[in-house]
Order: C-alpha cells, then structure tokens, then sequence
C-alpha cells in the first residue's frame, strides 16, 4: 500500500498520526494497549502512512489459503507460540534481524488482546541479543491518536525496564479499544 493511500484511510477512519517513522533501519517498535485486531489495522496504516514498513509476527496457523499472501504482504512473519514456551520464537527473530539489512519489528508486549498481569519480555531479549534500539509506539483510541517515536533505553534488567515502559504508557494515559482489557500500570505501585 502506499503511503498516501494509507494516509486517507486512516484518517477516513478517523484518526491522527503523531510522528514519522523511525529513522532507523533496525529496531523493535513496541505497540500498546492491544486490546483489538483492529490495533494492527490501525498501527499499519499508520506506520505505512508515514513511509514506514515494520514487520508483525502472526500465528503460523493463520497463514493457510489466500489469507498467507496476504498477511505475507502486510508485513506478517509466521511464528509458532507454542513451542518451548517462546524460547524458539526468540531465537527466531533474532535469526531474522542478523540477516536482514533492514528490520523494523512491531511487537504488542502484552502478548494478547486479553487482560494481563504480567508483560512479555522476548522484546528484551531480541533487543539486547542483536543490539537494536526499542521504541514505544500506541494507539489511543481515546483520542484517535497513534505514534511512535519515543526511544527507551534498555538495561540488563528486564523487570525494571517493564515497569518503566509499562509507566510510560500508564503516564501517557492511552486508552485501548476495550479499555477494560487495557493493565499497563495495575500492579506498579
């Protein structure tokens, strides 16, 4: 799709985007609250919109008949989510970014669209394993806002840096489709 094509759309459905793409050519952009499939149709006419083109893992099993070509070309890379409790999902995209000049991965930390205690830390792990910088991007549905631009600066401590990300997002004040599915900040007190 191009940019000026995703541009309308997206703001025939209503929303603003907030920044530009990355300036990077390899990054992890974390995307919150993901509360909806339509958080993906959001963030990728957004990120197409503003010439950006950012990668999205998707159960494999969705990748059967018309739908594979696709989500192939929305940017969808097949992973199985069940198999070594996400150790090989890791060990994938970190295969993919060393081999790749240009690897923009979009990954919702939460790891669902359902309530969550607890966030998902393979971000962290591709992140530090491959050196590549993670950005927070969001998808307000309160305001129709979406962006991505704000750097977070990893340490060798995921559970700090999870709740200073989870505290970005709580400070910001997003709000997901179905807020009520939305815990960024429920237990960092």
């Amino acid at each position: 799709m191009k940019p000026k094509t995703a541009g309308k759309l997206l703001k025939l459905l209503g929303w603003k985007a907030m920044d530009q793409a990355i300036p990077v050519k390899k990054c992890i952009i974390l995307g919150a609250p993901h509360t909806s499939a339509w958080d993906f149709v959001i963030s990728y006419l957004y990120y197409k919109s503003v010439g950006g083109n950012a990668k999205v893992m998707i159960k494999k099993g969705f990748f059967k008949g018309p739908l594979k070509p696709l989500l192939l070309s929305l940017g969808g890379i097949p992973v199985d989510r069940s198999r070594s409790g996400g150790a090989s999902l890791v060990r994938q995209m970190i295969h993919e970014f060393e081999n790749s000049d240009s690897f923009q991965l979009a990954i919702a930390p939460e790891g669902t669209r359902k309530a969550v205690k607890r966030w998902k830390s393979g971000f962290h792990t591709i992140a530090k394993a491959v050196g590549v910088p993670v950005y927070l991007g969001y998808f307000d549905w309160g305001k129709k806002e979406v962006g991505a631009k704000e750097e977070i600066i990893l340490t060798d401590d995921p559970e700090a840096d999870l709740k200073r990300i989870r505290q970005w997002y709580k400070d910001k004040g997003v709000v997901g489709k179905h807020p009520e599915k939305f815990t960024c900040g429920d237990d960092l007190n």
